[in-house]
């Protein structure tokens, strides 16, 4: 079958189209015929060498931790009748969704409601299932005021939506009028451009000086550390990005003193029951027409490397997914 890997470390070159022996399902476990494979800008870092110590990969590997497709093979254990023929999304985990074919286990799968489409149903794999997470994490309730921090990128497309669609107030910060429209069009009630040099001062002027009730932010590095200052005082701030090498630096203590209450990427970590339910309701809302997801291109496998191009270039708006 198909495969493209990551044959070392380094730039988008080192995803290398190539063979692999067919997969085959292992006790719990199912064969997908992958349709969609779903891309996060992690899995361009991890390719480039950072972050050994959160994902444990060495080349030669298969990239893809997420992906749409329809059950092909049952292993032990597993109900074949249930679940054959049938159009699912599965987390693989962080390896192996490049390709043809994935092996996922069979507490992973979510079926994919009709009339949605699977690479749509691929786009919300994990932003959908995480951006879910993250708002029942801070508990945003109606008529808090909420900044999302990157809310043109896959996630914050759709944290954008749902916040919205919770009764919040909602303004985004997005580099470029280009992007921000397409946050405004999602429902944002403001939208700064983070491209201007006092983007800050804007954004304390679009939430009111008492700050915003809960602040998430995509984005993390310096980005996300001048963002910190504008949660109110007994607010919540979740860092949960990091495109830009790093978390957001928050003092814990300082933090405390201020009552706000920090989140990171860890208080999202899901079992696969938690995934699965969160996964159902996103794409349950993807499915009704309440939340749209946003991609903003699309590559053939083979192509993987274009598609880490177009990923670490930030130009695009949304996710970017593989077709196979």
């Amino acid at each position: 079958m198909r495969v493209t890997r990551a044959m070392r470390f380094g730039g988008p070159e080192v995803l290398v189209p190539g063979e692999a022996p067919e997969p085959v399902a292992g006790p719990g476990q199912v064969v997908l015929d992958v349709a969609a494979v779903d891309t996060l800008f992690v899995e361009t870092q991890v390719r480039s060498g950072w972050g050994g110590e959160y994902f444990p990969v060495e080349p030669p590997y298969v990239p893809g931790g997420g992906v749409a497709g329809t059950v092909r093979a049952a292993g032990a254990g597993v109900d074949e009748a249930a679940w054959a023929g049938r159009r699912v999304i599965a987390s693989l985990g962080f390896t192996g969704g490049y390709a043809e074919r994935a092996v996922a286990p069979a507490s992973a799968l979510t079926p994919v409601p009709d009339g949605l489409a699977l690479d749509e149903a691929a786009a919300l794999v994990h932003d959908g299932v995480t951006a879910m997470a993250l708002l029942d994490a801070t508990e945003l309730k109606p008529g808090e005021t909420v900044l999302v921090v990157g809310a043109s990128g896959g996630m914050g497309t759709v944290l954008v939506q749902l916040a919205k669609a919770l009764g919040a107030r909602v303004v985004g910060t997005a580099r470029g009028e280009g992007k921000a429209a397409l946050v405004r069009e999602l429902g944002a009630d403001a939208v700064v451009d983070a491209s201007a040099p006092d983007w800050p001062a804007r954004v304390r002027e679009a939430i009111g000086p008492g700050g915003a009730d809960v602040v998430l932010d995509g984005v993390g590095g310096r980005v996300g550390a001048a963002a910190y200052p504008l949660v109110a005082d007994g607010g919540r701030f979740s860092a949960h990005g990091a495109p830009t090498g790093g978390f957001a630096p928050v003092d814990p203590a300082a933090a405390e003193g201020r009552g706000v209450r920090l989140l990171g990427i860890g208080d999202v970590q899901l079992a696969d029951d938690a995934h699965v339910r969160l996964a159902e309701r996103a794409l349950a809302e993807a499915a009704a027409g309440r939340l749209r997801p946003v991609i903003g291109a699309a590559f053939p496998l083979e192509r993987a490397a274009d598609a880490h191009a177009a990923i670490e270039s930030r130009n695009l708006v949304g996710k970017v997914v593989l077709t196979v």
